[in-house]
């Protein structure tokens, strides 16, 4: 199986999202500021890297975990499962793909801290306002992500997209 993160930028809600997935970081209590700063490719990429699968590891099932940053484009994802479908059918591939939003996750301040690091290049307004934004997340991160890991086990649909709409920030 392999299982696909995606939101606006592809580096922050999905990067923790990965981590998450692949047991990277505790799930008993909030994050600290090193560990969020220290997660891999977490406020790292930038535009260039908008539609690019980004790999992050392994998980404990065997399972591929990778993100991908789609801007604000409604498109991107239904053209990604449609082209899924269509390798799937072409060259008789038998794994399941999951696609995962975690737009929903994200808090008001990791929006702005984006903006300011990202869009804006101005670390010292973004970086903290990301890494508050990263600890009001986190706890609705870890839930997409197991979410999405239950439903990868029992979906039946070879390409499944989750829009998660019911992990507001």
């Amino acid at each position: 199986m392999i299982y696909i993160y995606n939101d606006y930028g592809g580096t922050h809600t999905t990067s923790l999202a990965a981590a998450y997935h692949l047991q990277k970081l505790p799930t008993d209590r909030k994050l600290t500021k090193e560990e969020i700063l220290n997660v891999d490719y977490f406020n790292k990429l930038d535009r260039s890297d908008t539609c690019r699968f980004i790999f992050h590891g392994i998980d404990e099932d065997g399972n591929r975990v990778y993100s991908i940053g789609r801007r604000s484009s409604k498109l991107v994802v239904p053209a990604l499962k449609n082209l899924s479908l269509l390798y799937q059918e072409q060259f008789h591939i038998d794994e399941k793909i999951i696609y995962s939003n975690t737009s929903p996750t994200v808090p008001f301040a990791m929006t702005m801290g984006g903006f300011f690091s990202r869009g804006l290049k101005i670390d010292f307004i973004g970086v903290p306002l990301l890494v508050i934004g990263a600890k009001q997340a986190c706890k609705n991160i870890f839930q997409l992500v197991e979410y999405t890991k239950q439903i990868g086990k029992t979906a039946n649909s070879k390409v499944t997209v989750l829009e998660n709409k019911d992990f507001q920030a």
